[in-house]
């Protein structure tokens, strides 16, 4: 069964009834390998074709459906045809050659991937696989395509083999007999397979949004091609081409890909609202990440992106409120005025045409119904991110309510992500081994939130690192080893962080960073963390609530032996840590000067990697 990427019920359009028939068609009979998109744009030029089928053995066939009847064929010719329809009689484009045009600007796109094409011979210049383009007939019968055209103007005009009628593609169609009909469209066979990574580049030219890391404004355009493409994978994709109307819950794993999901969502919809979209989450520096995301990709005049606390300050202001007095602090005081201000009228709700909340794990019940009455019911587009494994600001291993009780409605419309695409397979094995009883795998309903065990995509690298030392002095020695050792290898600064577990310790770190004129951003308050640019070539010195959200190639954890030693705060310093090393991609250092039970476990547990082959 084929890979259908784009749902039929989500199109740009409405669906027709033979576009339905055939993508159904399409699913059922084609190989395992095939990929099919049903109405999205394609290459530079966002064209649409009706439907793009990819196959690694095969080949890139585009494929226009047309819902006509033979009696409603006036006249047609190589390059249009005259329709009638209900309106009357309408000229056209001939369906075969629109869908060869926009193979052809296709073609010519990718033929300028040096990695896509033939490097020697006669073909030299030439794309790896075979291309061709067809057209679909539903409801028109091969018997009466032949009565209507004679061969010879079939062979100027349709060409039979470039052709497929309606019963050619019933319910009971034969698989090869429909693949053969297919894959004859093209020209000559496939020679061999394409590579994953080649897949990846096919998929990154015909589809610009699924470029990870691409600045929005560079996409339709002949910017350098990278070294190295990334694209969401498949999953991905799917999920975010499909997400559609409502409220929608993604629940991942750290290191699913819920950020690339959330900057596909906000331009798909930036491109359909009229009203601003809100992207909110817990933490400073995950929101100058975020808001980074959003102006690389041209978006800043259509989504606003604040910490939760900084929009309900911005709202206070806006609407010239104050927030109640009282001993709380300022931020819980300002909270309060929001929901005060909202239920008395001073503050609209609907103010959005969609809300988007990253790391609502974080998330306090009242604040999650305050967000969703920020929703237009014009749009209804919400959508809440979530991972309760890396809940670190509230104690309990669960949500402690219902989704329901704060106002989601998102039964029947909740996915679970399970692969973490970030760590290594041994960060991964290393970090979920060590936490594994603080975290707690549980199911839940669709109403709830699982506790979830992580899978790894496959990645391979070098076995975590756990280093005991005599005091904070030696595990700073260490800290700058390793740095150097790292920026010899070549790995940019911003792709390193060091993570620390108590104030002090932060301040020392900075220090020796200086001395060591290694340049570094220390995300020492608020308007540091607002300074954050993962761009920026800067070591970055944060603590775990900070880093969440974030990622880096290199992580050293610092200083885990200075946690405080309460028995009762034992299992949530393990989640703290376990959403610091799952910050590392690559390599990860863990230090510690003092005895606590944690560097007991890291200790045991590094003995148990080094002894065990990790598959």
């Amino acid at each position: 069964m084929a890979h259908l990427i784009t749902s039929m019920n989500l199109g740009r359009s409405s669906v027709t009834a033979g576009e339905r028939r055939f993508g159904s068609r399409l699913q059922s009979l084609l190989e395992d390998d095939a990929m099919c998109w049903y109405d999205v744009p394609v290459g530079n030029r966002r064209r649409y074709p009706d439907f793009v089928v990819f196959s690694p053995t095969k080949g890139l066939l585009l494929l226009e459906v047309k819902d006509w009847k033979i009696h409603q064929l006036r006249s047609i010719d190589k390059s249009s045809v005259e329709v009638a329809f209900d309106d009357g009689l309408k000229t056209l484009t001939n369906p075969l050659e629109q869908a060869r045009q926009c193979t052809m600007e296709l073609v010519n796109q990718l033929q300028k991937d040096t990695e896509l094409c033939k490097t020697e011979g006669r073909y030299h210049g030439k794309l790896l696989f075979p291309y061709g383009w067809g057209v679909v007939f539903p409801f028109i019968t091969r018997k009466q395509l032949d009565d209507a055209l004679s061969l010879e103007d079939q062979e100027q005009i349709l060409p039979p083999h470039q052709v497929i009628c309606s019963d050619e593609m019933t319910e009971t169609m034969d698989a090869e007999v429909f693949r053969e009909r297919l894959w004859g469209m093209f020209q000559y066979c496939f020679e061999q397979s394409l590579a994953p990574t080649q897949i990846d580049r096919v998929r990154w030219h015909l589809f610009p949004e699924v470029r990870i890391n691409a600045i929005q404004g560079e996409l339709f355009e002949n910017e350098p091609l990278p070294d190295l493409i990334a694209v969401l994978d498949l999953q991905q994709e799917q999920l975010a081409r499909n997400l559609g109307p409502g409220h929608r819950v993604i629940h991942g794993v750290a290191g699913s890909g819920k950020t690339l999901i959330l900057g596909y969502r906000v331009a798909q919809l930036s491109e359909v609202l009229t009203k601003p979209i809100l992207v909110i989450c817990f933490n400073v520096s995950l929101a100058s990440r975020l808001r980074q995301m959003i102006r690389e990709r041209g978006l800043s005049e259509k989504v606003v992106v604040h910490h939760f606390h900084e929009w309900c300050g911005l709202q206070l202001r806006a609407h010239n409120l104050t927030p109640p007095a009282g001993d709380l602090p300022i931020w819980e005081r300002q909270v309060q005025g929001v929901i005060d201000g909202v239920e008395q009228g001073f503050i609209p709700p609907g103010q959005y045409g969609a809300v988007i909340i990253d790391e609502g794990h974080d998330f306090q019940a009242a604040w999650l119904e305050l967000a969703v009455r920020m929703v237009d019911p014009a749009s209804g587009f919400f959508l809440l991110l979530y991972d309760d494994a890396q809940s670190i600001y509230q104690r309990s291993k669960q949500l402690g309510f219902s989704l329901s009780s704060v106002g989601i409605k998102a039964a029947g419309r909740t996915t679970i992500l399970r692969i973490n695409y970030r760590n290594t397979r041994e960060i991964l094995k290393f970090a979920y081994d060590f936490a594994r009883e603080s975290l707690g795998v549980q199911s839940a309903d669709e109403d709830h939130i699982p506790l979830i065990e992580p899978r790894s995509a496959g990645i391979a690298g070098p076995v975590p690192q756990f280093r005991r030392m005599d005091d904070f002095n030696a595990e700073l020695d260490h800290c700058i080893a390793r740095i150097r050792q790292w920026i010899d290898q070549k790995v940019p600064l911003q792709e390193i962080a060091v993570i620390y577990l108590d104030y002090p310790q932060g301040g020392l770190i900075s220090r020796r960073l200086v001395q060591e004129e290694l340049d570094h951003l220390w995300m020492i308050n608020r308007e540091r963390k607002k300074q954050y640019d993962l761009t920026a070539p800067r070591i970055t010195v944060l603590t775990v609530p900070s880093s969440k959200g974030l990622e880096f190639q290199c992580v050293i954890v610092m200083g885990v032996g200075s946690l405080p030693q309460q028995s009762e705060e034992l299992s949530h310093q393990i989640r703290l840590l376990y959403v610091a090393m799952t910050r590392a991609k690559r390599e990860l250092v863990i230090t510690a000067s003092a005895d606590h039970p944690v560097v007991e476990r890291f200790s045991r547990l590094v003995e148990a990697c080094h002894a065990v082959n990790l598959p």
